[in-house]
């Protein structure tokens, strides 16, 4: 499986328009890519989770029940444009769907990893504040296949 971005290459900058407003953007959801899905998904999922040491994990965007047809999210899809049947969770910001990078002036460049899950199963029952553990919980056993992009940004 791949997945990629038509805004940013792997461990490429991410431009502007896609982080948090208080950092200067538009906080536009970024677009999405993914192919060479395995032989048995039937659904997918997706998470965007900042890794630098400071933001410990900090989930900007996670997304469950995304239909196997849907094989890409455009640029600014979150809160507006998501596939039918899809649900979006609440980020670490404390609001449901897409949360742009918005990095501790002056802690260096953050990496902030999308990763696209290929599930067994159609849908996966989660409320809209689960937790990234309970995202990742809730994947076990059911992952056919997944792919990353890792987008960096800093201020």
């Amino acid at each position: 499986m791949e997945v990629s971005s038509a805004a940013f290459k792997d461990k490429g900058e991410i431009p502007v328009q896609y982080v948090m407003l208080g950092a200067g953007g538009q906080n536009l959801s970024v677009p999405l890519t993914w192919k060479n899905v395995p032989p048995g998904t039937k659904s997918f999922a997706l998470s965007m989770v900042d890794i630098h040491p400071i933001a410990q994990n900090w989930v900007h965007w996670l997304a469950i029940n995304i239909p196997l047809q849907v094989t890409s999210l455009e640029e600014g899809a979150s809160r507006s444009r998501m596939p039918a049947g899809s649900k979006e969770l609440v980020s670490s910001f404390g609001e449901i769907g897409y949360g742009g990078p918005q990095p501790p002036k002056g802690t260096g460049n953050h990496p902030y990893v999308v990763t696209v899950y290929a599930l067994s199963v159609e849908r996966l029952g989660l409320g809209a504040n689960a937790s990234l553990s309970q995202f990742k919980k809730a994947l076990e056993g059911k992952v056919t296949g997944s792919a990353s992009i890792t987008g960096m940004y800093g201020r």
